[in-house]
C-alpha cells in the first residue's frame, strides 16, 4: 500500500550536521511536511537502515537532500545511491553545493591529513582485523568534492546551513510543483548588499585603508561593515539569508556561494576587497592586504572543491 504522497529522503554525508537541525528549525511546519509527505528514509532521525533504500525501486523517490560534500567510499556511495533512486536530488546546503568548510582540506593531501591527526600513530586502514574480526572501513578519498562533483544535481539549496525560510520554500515549489529550470540555485540570485539592512550607509566611494578583524576595533551596529575596515563578502555573495550575521553585527563570510554571473567565489571576493585597498602604489596596497588573516581560508571557505582551483 502507498499513501500517494510524494515520498522524500534524506541524507547526511560529510558535514557538521546543521542542515539537519535547519529541518527541524521548521518547527510547526515540519508537521505539515510531514503530513504532505512520506519521509522513507532520514538516517540521522530514525533508525534507517541503507538497505532500506537499497530495497526501493529506481525513482520511486520524489526527492532526495543531499546534504555535505564526498571525503569516503562510503559517502560516493551513498550519494549515487540518493541519485539512482530519486527523480529529483538536491544538493542541500554549502558542503553539498560547494565543498564546505572542511574542503580546505584539499590544501593537503590525504597523507599530510594523517600525518597531523595522526602523527606516527596507528593510521586508519580499509581493511583490518581486531579479535578475530574483520573490520572493514570507507576508502578515505584524496580531496573532498561538492555532490555536484559526483553525480548530476538538480537544485541547490544554499547555506550553512540553509535558513528554515529557505528549505521552507524550496519544500513548498517541490509539492507545488512549481520549481524553475532544473541546475537553479533555490534562493535570489543578486547579492546580499542589495538587500542588506545597512545598504544606506555604504559610501558611494570606497576605500579602505587597514582591514580589521571584529575583535580588534568596537563594530558601529548601523554603519556599513566594510565601510569600517571589516571584510565582509555580502557584495560577492548570494543573498536569500536574510543578512542574519551582519544583523548579528557580524560580517558576512560567504556561506550562500555566488550569484549565477560568478564561476568562482573566491576570485570575484578577492577582485572585489583589492579594489578597495587605499594605496598610492603597488607597496601601499600590499600593506592593507597584508592586514588579511589567512586569506585562502577567508575566500574560500565554503567553496574550494567546486572553485577553478578545486585544491
Amino acid at each position: 500500500m502507498t499513501s500517494g504522497k510524494p515520498r522524500v529522503a534524506f541524507y547526511w554525508c560529510a558535514s557538521c550536521g546543521g542542515c539537519e537541525v535547519t529541518v527541524l528549525d521548521l518547527e510547526e511546519k515540519l508537521l505539515d511536511v510531514a503530513a504532505a509527505v512520506d519521509i522513507v528514509f532520514w538516517p540521522a532521525v530514525l533508525d534507517f537502515k541503507k538497505a532500506d533504500i537499497e530495497a526501493m525501486a529506481d525513482r520511486s523517490l520524489t526527492a532526495a537532500f543531499v546534504n555535505g560534500s564526498v571525503r569516503t567510499s562510503e559517502q560516493e556511495e551513498m550519494a549515487l545511491l540518493m541519485r539512482r533512486k530519486a527523480q529529483l536530488l538536491f544538493a542541500f546546503g554549502s558542503c553539498a553545493q560547494l565543498g564546505g568548510v572542511h574542503g580546505l582540506a584539499n590544501l593537503s593531501g590525504k597523507e599530510a591529513l594523517f600525518q597531523t591527526a595522526y602523527w606516527d600513530a596507528v593510521r586508519p586502514r580499509t581493511i583490518s582485523r581486531a579479535d578475530g574480526f574483520l573490520l572493514d572501513l570507507p576508502d578515505f578519498f584524496d580531496r573532498v568534492r561538492a555532490i555536484g562533483q559526483v553525480v548530476e544535481v538538480d537544485y541547490y539549496i544554499p547555506g550553512c546551513p540553509p535558513t528554515s525560510k529557505i528549505v521552507g520554500q524550496a519544500l513548498e515549489a517541490l509539492l507545488a510543483g512549481k520549481l524553475p529550470e532544473r541546475g537553479t540555485v533555490l534562493a535570489p540570485d543578486h547579492a546580499l548588499c542589495d538587500e542588506c539592512p545597512r545598504k544606506e550607509t555604504k559610501p558611494e566611494k570606497l576605500t579602505i585603508k587597514q582591514f580589521r578583524r571584529p575583535h580588534q576595533t568596537p563594530v558601529d551596529d548601523k554603519e556599513c561593515l566594510l565601510a569600517q575596515g571589516l571584510l565582509c563578502l555580502g557584495a560577492a555573495t548570494r543573498a536569500g539569508c536574510e543578512a542574519l550575521c551582519v544583523r548579528a553585527n557580524m560580517p558576512c563570510n560567504g556561506c550562500f556561494g555566488p550569484t549565477s554571473r560568478v564561476s568562482d567565489f573566491g576570485a570575484k571576493a578577492l577582485s572585489g576587497i583589492a579594489s578597495l585597498a587605499a594605496g598610492e602604489n603597488a607597496d601601499e596596497v600590499d600593506r592593507v592586504l597584508a592586514d588579511i588573516a589567512d586569506p585562502t581560508g577567508l575566500l574560500y571557505r565554503y567553496s574550494l572543491p567546486a572553485s577553478l582551483l578545486r585544491g
